[in-house]
């Protein structure tokens, strides 16, 4: 930057600060004393004396406002912060509380009006749009008086997409005494949000026992999960394996008593989400990277509960994010915050180099699971070959979201030869849907396209199956 522009810049700088942030609004006081006086004047004009109750008027005006002016405090006297959580849930309301503080030594009540500046992506601060221009609309203004040291009010807020955002100053304005004019000011509290996926239904299941997990009214563990771990000792019952029966517990207890095996601990779950452009597609009002990062954080909580180690890959046409195998609810922490702001690219994925990078960090025998859409899964020629090198070590799953659109278009009566044009083409891409998922079960690769709503129920129920039967 050369000198003269940097000079231009400090002098735009001041002229913003004094006819925008820092400058001296009217009051509607101000406005209709103006009007009366205008009115008046032009009723003297017809006695002759127009000249002189103009300039009288004006300058009686402009004398009180100089007065007016000159009372209000100074703007350096006051300050706002910001109380906000730190981190909170997409679609999920919090509390935010602005406060004004402003000098004890103010000797004297004013009105104010304090208004909070919110990203535009939040859910009052979109209904307080009027158009669809990028207007700064304040969301929330409160008005009253300062008669303390301390005034502020609290509004709801909720975030309707995820990432990190930020807060910005707060407007205020404030006039007394005469009451002709408002001084305005921006006060700096900027204030950071995170917001994350909505971890309502993980949270239920790191709240719930070991033996009870439950999953969108679906009951998860199964009674009959065997293993090679020794877990607990039980009452014999008809139907259990004779070979576990625990005779040294029979004796002790005069009853017979059979012992409860568990999966291993330990195993590896490597969840691998596509950030393709297909993505970014929107079903139910969530985009599909929003759904399946839902499921995957599910996921996650169930394995970590269950003693695995879970590692996380997030791809579009490069690797976004990796995180290496951890296990504990400490690592669910560093999941989520690693994979929280995710965005998806306008870009085709890049499965072959997802699919390499996993076989190079992941030595360990795992369960990868895959999510990523159907129509990405079908036109991608390295998918099939690198899915066969993962399953030589690993056991792998794709994972797709049924399209409800495409569901509905199979369902429509042919009435006309569009209808039936489109249930034609409804009814092919549900067949190729169809080859697809029997061509990579041929090579032993499972593929699930399920409703967004079962996604992650799906891909529980099959890491649990799994463990079952010993499969890792």
């Amino acid at each position: 930057m050369t000198t003269s522009s940097r000079k231009r810049s400090r002098l735009f700088r001041f002229l913003g600060r004094q006819f925008g942030d820092e400058s001296i609004v009217p009051t509607r006081r101000l406005v209709a004393i103006t009007a009366i006086g205008s009115v008046l004047i032009v009723a003297v004009y017809a006695l002759g004396y127009g000249a002189y109750s103009f300039w009288g008027f004006y300058l009686v005006l402009a004398l009180f406002s100089v007065v007016d002016l000159l009372l209000l405090p100074s703007r350096q006297r006051f300050s706002a912060e910001r109380t906000i959580p730190e981190e909170a849930d997409v679609r999920q309301s919090f509390k935010v509380r602005l406060s004004l503080l402003a000098d004890p030594a103010l000797g004297f009540s004013l009105n104010v009006e304090l208004a909070d500046d919110i990203p535009i992506s939040f859910t009052d601060y979109r209904t307080q749009r009027e158009d669809e221009q990028d207007v700064r609309i304040p969301k929330e203004v409160w008005r009253g008086r300062l008669e303390e040291s301390e005034v502020g009010f609290e509004y709801d807020a909720a975030g309707q997409e995820r990432g990190a955002y930020t807060f910005g100053s707060a407007m205020l304005r404030y006039w007394g005494g005469v009451g002709l004019w408002k001084k305005q000011t921006r006060l700096t509290c900027r204030s950071e949000v995170r917001i994350v996926p909505d971890l309502s239904r993980v949270r239920g299941i790191l709240a719930a026992a070991q033996d009870s997990l439950v999953l969108d009214g679906s009951r998860l563990a199964r009674p009959h999960l065997s293993g090679t771990d020794f877990d607990s000792i039980r009452s014999y019952a008809q139907g259990d394996d004779p070979r576990r029966v625990n005779w040294r517990a029979t004796a002790r207890s005069g009853k017979l008593m059979t012992n409860i095996l568990r999966p291993e601990k330990g195993k590896v779950v490597t969840i691998v989400l596509d950030c393709g452009r297909m993505m970014g597609v929107e079903l139910e009002h969530q985009t599909k990277l929003d759904r399946t990062l839902e499921a995957a954080l599910v996921l996650a909580a169930v394995a970590l509960k269950q003693g695995d180690y879970v590692a996380l890959l997030a791809f579009s046409d490069r690797i976004k994010t990796y995180v290496p195998p951890g296990r504990g609810l400490p690592h669910l922490r560093q999941l989520t915050l690693a994979a929280y702001d995710l965005k998806s690219d306008f870009v085709e994925p890049g499965f072959g180099l997802a699919l390499s990078h996993v076989l190079r960090q992941t030595k360990k025998r795992s369960f990868v699971v895959l999510f990523s859409d159907m129509e990405s899964y079908l036109y991608d020629q390295e998918l099939p070959v690198y899915a066969r090198r993962l399953r030589r070590s690993h056991v792998p799953l794709l994972v797709s979201l049924n399209d409800p659109l495409l569901q509905e278009w199979a369902r429509t009566e042919p009435v006309n030869q569009r209808t039936a044009y489109i249930q034609s083409l409804a009814h092919k891409f549900r067949l190729d849907r169809s080859e697809y998922v029997s061509q990579m079960a041929g090579l032993g690769i499972q593929v699930m396209d399920v409703p967004a709503d079962r996604l992650a129920l799906s891909a529980v129920n099959e890491y649990l199956d799994l463990k079952a039967r010993n499969g890792l």
